[in-house]
């Protein structure tokens, strides 16, 4: 891309983000502004390194379970808030994904042969206003599952501001232990400068079952360090009252860091993203003719057709033929009297989430469960006995 379509690009985005008041969320952003893909996919992240998300059931001490849930959680968010885009001079390639109607279904998988490890990932759209996405992965064999929600917000004041309001919960069944994890909140800076990019900032901690915690200081370019997208962690014991450090990490999120036992200083990992044995498994998806029409490569097949060739007039058309059909729908079961079931998920009452309260006490973790219309939980049965049609007689477009 040349730096004059870079130009014009970003002054379309700086125009449009200030036409808009309050929550960007469910705005539609200009065509060209769009990634070719989803909000429903972003769970891919938590999913595409089986090995790394099948690691801690293998490790028999809570203290290095809880680093290796660290480092799930850290590897992960790079593809998750890098959308269509890498870190580096080209960076302004970052995307707004496509918001995702109600109903939004996003199945896939990926299979690590030489660690024995598969991950499912289930997704689904169960709110559209406010948007709400709840995702499970899952690795059977190993018994690790994760299950999350969020519901993003998103303001302009020079930077985007995304705050996702949720958390997810990884559950290890050789040990009955479940840790509580953070989304933390991001701003997409660099609108001035023309090279935009994603950074997180502030503390985060993870808090597990074992009786171990797990402490992020993001900071980035400007701060302390000067380093886009740095961090430092560490972990420690739960009732150690100094906080001493068991392990420490120290790095750059996007790129790489290095693990140490903070004891003897030894370096026990240095993890990069580009190193060969750490590239995502390639994923497993059905052929887009197979698909069921809920499903959102499928749903959204000629907007992505039309982002692939370029034809920005095509994608509004075929934007729009969702979107309208979508309100149609909604307003059909206002006079109705209905309310949308979502299919895979269900909501439950927050007083039901008792490993929740259980590992968020004392910690300052606040469910917010009255903003993301109660706890979103995957329907395991419902998920085990899917088949196609998922709803017979009905598509995103109302037919």
């Amino acid at each position: 891309m040349d730096s004059k379509t870079v130009s014009s690009r970003l002054r379309e985005l700086v125009k449009f983000l200030g036409t808009v008041k309050g929550d960007l969320a469910n705005v539609t952003g200009p065509p060209s502004l769009l990634a070719p893909s989803s909000v429903v996919e972003v769970g891919h992240c938590w999913a595409q390194r089986p090995a790394v998300f099948a690691a801690p059931a293998h490790e028999p001490l809570p203290e290095k379970r809880s680093l290796l849930v660290l480092k799930w959680f850290l590897v992960a968010l790079k593809s998750q808030l890098y959308v269509a885009g890498s870190p580096g001079p080209q960076a302004v390639s970052i995307k707004k994904p496509l918001n995702a109607f109600l109903g939004e279904l996003f199945l896939a998988s990926w299979t690590d042969e030489e660690n024995k490890a598969c991950t499912e990932l289930i997704a689904e759209q169960v709110s559209h206003h406010p948007p709400i996405t709840a995702m499970h992965v899952i690795d059977r064999q190993n018994g690790v599952r994760a299950d999350g929600y969020a519901r993003v917000e998103m303001t302009f004041n020079g930077n985007v501001n995304i705050r996702q309001v949720g958390h997810a919960m990884v559950h290890i069944d050789r040990y009955d232990e479940d840790h509580l994890v953070p989304l933390p909140d991001v701003k997409i800076r660099g609108f001035l400068g023309g090279c935009m990019y994603p950074e997180i900032t502030g503390t985060y901690t993870l808090h597990s079952s074992g009786g171990y915690v797990s402490q992020v200081k993001f900071s980035g370019e400007g701060m302390i360090r000067g380093k886009r997208n740095s961090f430092e962690a560490k972990v420690y014991k739960k009732d150690d009252t100094k906080q001493r450090a068991i392990y420490t990490l120290s790095g750059v999120w996007s790129d790489g860091w290095v693990v140490k036992d903070a004891q003897t200083g030894e370096v026990l990992e240095m993890f990069k993203h580009d190193a060969v044995e750490n590239e995502p498994v390639p994923m497993d998806i059905i052929p887009v003719e197979q698909q069921d029409d809920w499903e959102s490569r499928k749903a959204w097949g000629k907007v992505l057709n039309g982002m692939a060739m370029g034809n920005l007039e095509a994608v509004t058309r075929e934007k729009t033929k969702i979107e309208k059909a979508q309100r149609l729908m909604r307003a059909f079961e206002e006079s109705r009297g209905e309310t949308w079931e979502p299919l895979l998920f269900q909501s439950i009452s927050a007083d039901d989430f008792e490993v929740f309260h259980r590992l968020a006490d004392g910690t300052g973790h606040q469910l917010a469960d009255e903003r993301t219309k109660g706890v979103w939980r995957v329907k395991d049965t419902q998920v085990k006995n899917l088949q196609r049609p998922f709803r017979a007689g009905l598509t995103p477009l109302g037919y």
